[in-house]
């Protein structure tokens, strides 16, 4: 058994422990967590910084791991999709080896659960001896009404290349994604455990294709050879457009919600769906230089979640770097309720909080240690190091 002592342990079910106490046994399973007026038998280390669960991350792209410091910063979404295609056919050995050194790079930074998005099979291998437990999100794409079946015969061809890894198939987007997928997608949902994850309004241009058939996405279906002469404006939001043609059955991930607003919000709380948002602030910024609107989604009764999203979008694969950038742009936005976003949420929506996301005996969440702060506060400096 090993003893942890910090100046506060955050169960994260419960509330913070002042001067607290961990005890796990070799597997990192935990036995008890207490304060000090009630130590363990044995030896405890004494421990400065905040110990909490370890992290999960519901939004990733890790075969995009090759791209890091290949794609400029600020370009927008439209142009941000150009220059990933570009690279689309890169080495697979070149892949491979960016998709391991991601994977170890998520384990240091105290990750121990990823939403990870695919578009081909080259993390197969390491995902079934990572550490880290992978939900796989086979991702379609296919905006012209008459490929959607064989988009989605491909896609549940990779799902079952990917068994008996946990996995699922999911829509790319809604300007990516035509009505007669989405239903596709939504049939089988409704046969079976099938999570969804969808990037939801990352940029403007997005909600101007749907509501007025304007924006850069026109340039983008041009860019592509694809003819969208069938869409007809929608005169509202992408997310008011899609959320009717989601099934109800299993849970969805809208990720990004740069551009969601409180009308979308409420919308949303309209429909019988098992709605969680995730926010990825990091790729926000690199990539559109901007991000949500945070404290609209606080308190309105969902599910909030993580990500780091890709090296192609991001400098580092690391939670509490996305929880430092919310923190300094939302400062009433507590440590607590970060790592609460960051740990049990996340697990809930993938389903593995039986095992993860707090620190409850018989639990093996992993252990993290962050450092450098100032009282409860996120700062530049704070760091995580994984203890178990």
């Amino acid at each position: 058994m090993k003893s942890f002592r910090a100046d506060y342990v955050f169960p994260v079910y419960a509330d913070p422990i002042k001067n607290g106490i961990v005890t796990v046994d070799d597997v990192g399973k935990i036995i008890s967590v207490t304060d000090s007026s009630n130590p363990p038998n044995g030896p405890i280390e004494n421990v400065s910084g905040i110990i909490c669960p370890g992290f999960v991350n519901t939004h990733c792209h890790i075969e995009l791991s090759h791209l890091k410091n290949k794609i400029k910063t600020g370009g927008g979404l439209v142009s941000f999709i150009k220059e990933v295609q570009a690279f689309r056919n890169s080495d697979e050995q070149q892949v491979a080896g960016a998709i391991e050194k991601a994977d170890q790079e998520m384990y240091n930074n105290g990750i121990v659960a990823v939403g990870d998005i695919s578009n081909t099979n080259l993390s197969i291998p390491v995902k079934a001896k990572s550490k880290l437990y992978y939900h796989t999100f086979v991702e379609t794409f296919g905006f012209l009404p008459q490929n959607a079946a064989d988009v989605f015969d491909k896609a549940t061809a990779l799902l079952s290349e990917f068994k008996p890894q946990s996995v699922s198939v999911t829509p790319h987007a809604p300007y990516s994604v035509s009505k007669e997928l989405f239903k596709l997608i939504r049939k089988h949902s409704e046969e079976g455990h099938n999570l969804i994850s969808i990037h939801n309004q990352e940029c403007e241009d997005e909600n101007k294709f749907y509501r007025y058939k304007l924006g850069g996405f026109l340039d983008l279906y041009q860019y592509f050879g694809i003819d969208i002469s069938f869409f007809k404006p929608q005169a509202r939001n992408s997310v008011q457009s899609v959320i009717p043609l989601l099934t109800n059955k299993q849970k969805v991930l809208l990720v990004h919600n740069t551009c969601t607003n409180l009308k979308d919000i409420y919308f949303i709380k309209r429909f019988d769906r098992k709605v969680n948002f995730c926010f990825c602030p990091n790729a926000n910024m690199y990539i559109e230089g901007k991000l949500p609107k945070i404290e609209l989604f606080v308190d309105q009764g969902f599910n909030i979640t993580l990500g780091t999203d890709s090296l192609a979008s991001n400098d580092s694969l690391c939670i509490l770097s996305e929880m430092r950038v919310i923190q300094k742009k939302f400062p009433a936005l507590s440590t607590e309720r970060l790592i609460k976003w960051g740990t049990l949420n996340g697990a809930e929506f993938l389903g593995i909080d039986d095992e993860k996301g707090s620190l409850q005996v018989g639990k093996i969440p992993g252990l993290n240690l962050i450092t450098g702060l100032d009282g409860l506060k996120i700062t530049p400096e704070s760091k995580v190091k994984k203890l178990i």
